[in-house]
């Protein structure tokens, strides 16, 4: 395969997993007459055609969506080839890429990965907050980071944290008005403030302990969140009753702008893990990254 063949297939996948040239020509640093020559060179090369196009959207014909299949696993091993060979430089260096969900990211990951890119500046770490149970192999991540019990059993995991104390919180005035909750099933009766979870659509439940055993509650209310800093102003607006980490609300209890109900039957969540594939080739950045973050409590 000639150089420019590889170049302009490298093109045609950004283009079609953007939909869109002028996406496309900003992530490439190109013009989109540029990258329209190129779509061009490539069709008449391969005498078939591999995007339809209309004034409003840009789309792989099959042809193309079966290039695509094709290359861009192909082109995404390259990259990881390529950024490996930074591991032979002198300094550890490097891109890593992290979802993770929005209460790790500021209690665990912010603290310690803020110190390791000021001993190490050639380090580059992004942080992408999602609840959604993200494929990390599919889509690029280099590790995540998720409660331990929802880690997939063929990934390497490593231990973050202590397990997690939560706690069902309100304002004062919300007691006055609806009062207060003294058993799980009490709360049907009440407003709660939802955390939406993207991968399965649904709400989270609230884990509680019923008769000795823990029980996941879905509670209702009329607000529903996918964020818990958004959750805990609705609280704290007297909305309704959160369900939230207990560090997160210990000052606003402290205060007394928010009481705590049913602390007694109210579990930790299970720690957070790091976890990554068990067949990724860790570089320097990534085992001192690891390192950094490890548990040793």
């Amino acid at each position: 395969m000639r150089r420019e063949d590889v170049a302009d297939m490298s093109a045609f996948v950004v283009i079609a997993e953007e939909k869109s040239f002028t996406r496309a020509a900003a992530k490439l640093g190109l013009s989109q007459s540029a990258l329209s020559q190129i779509v061009r060179r490539l069709e008449e090369r391969l005498n078939v055609r591999l995007l339809s196009r209309t004034t409003r959207s840009v789309s792989a014909t099959e042809a193309g969506e079966r290039l695509v299949g094709t290359m861009a696993p192909m082109l995404r091993h390259l990259d990881q080839q390529l950024e490996d060979l930074k591991a032979f430089r002198d300094k550890p260096a490097g891109l890593i890429r992290i979802t993770t969900v929005e209460h790790a990211a500021k209690t665990i990951l912010y603290p310690k990965i803020a110190e390791l890119v000021k001993t190490y500046p050639d380090i580059t770490v992004e942080i992408f907050v999602d609840y959604g149970l993200s494929d990390v192999v599919a889509e690029r991540f280099d590790a995540g980071v998720r409660l331990g019990e929802q880690v997939a059993k063929d990934m390497i995991a490593a231990r973050l944290g202590p397990n997690i104390p939560m706690a069902i919180v309100g304002a004062p005035r919300y007691f006055r008005r609806y009062g207060t909750p003294a058993i799980p099933k009490d709360l049907v009766e009440h407003r709660c403030i939802n955390l939406r979870i993207p991968t399965s659509d649904t709400v989270y439940a609230w884990r509680l302990v019923e008769k000795g055993r823990e029980t996941r509650f879905k509670v209702e209310g009329s607000l529903i969140f996918n964020t818990i800093d958004l959750i805990l102003d609705a609280a704290l607006d007297g909305i309704g009753l959160a369900y939230l980490p207990l560090d997160q609300v210990e000052r606003h209890i402290a205060r007394g702008r928010l009481k705590r109900v049913l602390g007694n039957v109210t579990p930790p969540l299970p720690a957070y893990h790091l976890y990554y594939p068990s067949r990724r080739h860790p570089t320097p950045a990534f085992k001192l990254l690891v390192d950094a973050l490890r548990y040793r409590g």
